[in-house]
């Protein structure tokens, strides 16, 4: 019997591997529930954001209509507590980046109607949302998880991709999307 074998059959060699087993197991769990981790997704990176149809201020329009600006796509649902923790902050960013040339596009999948235009109401949002009770945009762009968020260039590609809620006003974020904002008027 090899030394290995002998450890491996003793108790203390039977902790050290069940010890192993579990630090693998939970960096595995860690790695997947990371807002970051796309389930083996590559980087959307680059990628021309999927254009979509929808009705702005009682008239058809699509995505592609904001070309030229930076666009905060944001998935919501008003019954989503990271959702509605987030609302002041991406109320705040819009009121900051619209005079810029930029927007905050929200997409409501909400069934209801009522509890979509009640949200709207309550929460004094300023900027422009789509209820999409199909799903059908969020399922083009994959997601799943409430709130997820893409930050699209003015030449419509995506920037970047954020899962769950944030602080949209944080100096991080502002001085990012003020970034992309000043090298699109250049």
């Amino acid at each position: 019997m090899s030394n290995l074998s002998q450890l491996l059959a003793s108790k203390t060699g039977t902790r050290v591997f069940s010890a192993l087993v579990l630090v693998v197991a939970v960096g595995v769990v860690v790695l997947f529930a990371a807002p970051s981790y796309r389930q083996g997704e590559g980087s959307i990176a680059g990628r021309a954001a999927p254009d979509f149809a929808m009705e702005f201020k009682g008239r058809p329009a699509h995505l592609s209509d904001f070309r030229g600006k930076v666009v905060v796509l944001n998935f919501w649902f008003s019954t989503c507590p990271p959702c509605v923790e987030e609302i002041d902050s991406l109320n705040a960013l819009q009121r900051l980046i619209a005079p810029q040339g930029g927007t905050v596009l929200g997409i409501n999948v909400d069934e209801e109607e009522d509890a979509y235009k009640r949200f709207l109401i309550e929460h004094n949002v300023p900027f422009p949302n789509y209820r999409d009770a199909s799903k059908k945009i969020a399922a083009a762009y994959g997601t799943a998880l409430f709130p997820e968020t893409y930050i699209i260039g003015p030449d419509g590609r995506i920037m970047r991709k954020i899962v769950g809620g944030q602080n949209w006003y944080s100096p991080e974020i502002t001085g990012y999307i003020e970034t992309l904002l000043s090298s699109a008027t250049k």
